[in-house]
């Protein structure tokens, strides 16, 4: 986790403390690793409950694999002290 910077580790904070976005994120880490993304990707644009910025921001991120797995790394590596 070299290079990373403060808003990085931020980020990354947020997401390991919402129970949701910890889930999807570990979920797309999963799928992206084993190549089968597209079906998420096409559920996701067939969602009529998230808006299009949403649904933009998460195809985004959904796509990036190194982010992707610096967030499985993260939330795999850190405890959650509360």
């Amino acid at each position: 986790m070299l290079g990373l910077y403060q808003q990085d580790i931020e980020w990354l904070e947020a997401i390991s403390q919402d129970e949701d976005a910890r889930a999807l994120f570990l979920r797309m880490a999963v799928l992206s690793q084993e190549g089968k993304l597209e079906p998420f990707l096409t559920e996701l644009r067939h969602d009529e409950e998230l808006d299009d910025h949403t649904k933009g921001t998460v195809a985004e991120l959904a796509q990036d694999q190194a982010f992707l797995l610096a967030v499985a790394d993260y939330l795999r590596n850190t405890v959650r002290l509360h």
